[in-house]
């Protein structure tokens, strides 16, 4: 085997801390990568892609406010807006926390740490968050897939860089996860909760990083903060990068299980690129 030849295995780790890096060159090698990782579906492991490998895993609301947001904070913006979006869309969310039941949430480590692990309750207004983040509005929510295929699409979907991204989380490799009230945490919120179809038809989880700052209580801070620990035990990343040359192959492989724009957003908007990737794109291609 040649110096520069591909081994399913290999991997190249950054030069600062981050994620486990693993190249490879087809479609075929990832799939390949997962088997011999025993990463599969169902597994508690959860994919995101991106169709630029230097991206960095930043929600939505990091990416517009460039700056931390404190939940409080966060959930006042979105009280505010809510009239306005029941109003045009017809949706609605029933009662939401108060904002004083809210303002005294964000001011407890335990009470809200208990609620993050599902011991206290829904997370507060899960199902609204969930809905405006499938809508584009800017979000704390990490937006992941229980499938690498679903993943696998988004990276792909419209590949404008050498190289797309695929990356692998497990929120626990063991049976408990270890936190503190001096650093931040990342908390995945789970798939149940009535929102928008695309949650459902994407196979949807979220993850917020947040972190309990004396006196100003909890904040979502960058999930980067906690994947630079590398700790083996929890909250474990792998970053799968794939040249973006591979993109028809892949997408016309995965149209031909039905995953494509129409089946994962539903929408008119979805059919037509759909229709144009199969009867333009993959016939040009052969």
């Amino acid at each position: 085997m040649a110096d520069n030849e591909f081994k399913v295995g290999d991997i190249m780790k950054p030069k600062s801390d981050g994620p486990m890096v693993i190249d490879v060159e087809t479609w075929e090698q990832f799939e390949d990568e997962l088997t011999a990782r025993n990463i599969f579906i169902g597994a508690n492991y959860l994919f995101r892609g991106h169709r630029n490998a230097s991206w960095s895993l930043d929600t939505t609301l990091e990416r517009r406010a460039q700056r931390d947001f404190a939940f409080l904070e966060y959930y006042r913006l979105i009280s505010v807006v809510r009239p306005q979006i029941e109003t045009f869309t017809g949706a609605t969310w029933g009662t939401l926390p108060s904002d004083h039941e809210v303002r005294q949430l964000s001011q407890e480590y335990d009470k809200f740490s208990l609620m993050l692990d599902g011991i206290e309750g829904a997370f507060p207004a899960y199902s609204y968050m969930a809905y405006l983040r499938h809508h584009s509005f800017p979000s704390p929510l990490l937006d992941w897939t229980r499938t690498p295929y679903v993943a696998a699409y988004f990276a792909f979907r419209n590949a404008d860089k050498e190289r797309v991204a695929i990356y692998v989380y497990l929120e626990r490799a063991g049976r408990v996860k270890v936190s503190s009230s001096d650093k931040a945490q990342i908390h995945s919120l789970g798939p149940y909760v009535q929102t928008h179809r695309r949650h459902f038809l994407q196979q949807s989880e979220y993850t917020i990083c947040v972190s309990f700052q004396s006196g100003g209580g909890w904040h979502f801070v960058p999930h980067e903060s906690v994947f630079s620990r590398n700790d083996p035990n929890q909250d474990v990343l792998w970053k799968f990068t794939i040249p973006a040359t591979e993109r028809i192959k892949v997408l016309k492989t995965l149209d031909s299980y039905n995953l494509n724009a129409f089946s994962l957003f539903d929408s008119d908007e979805a059919l037509m690129e759909t229709m144009a990737l199969r009867h333009i794109d993959f016939k040009h291609a052969g």
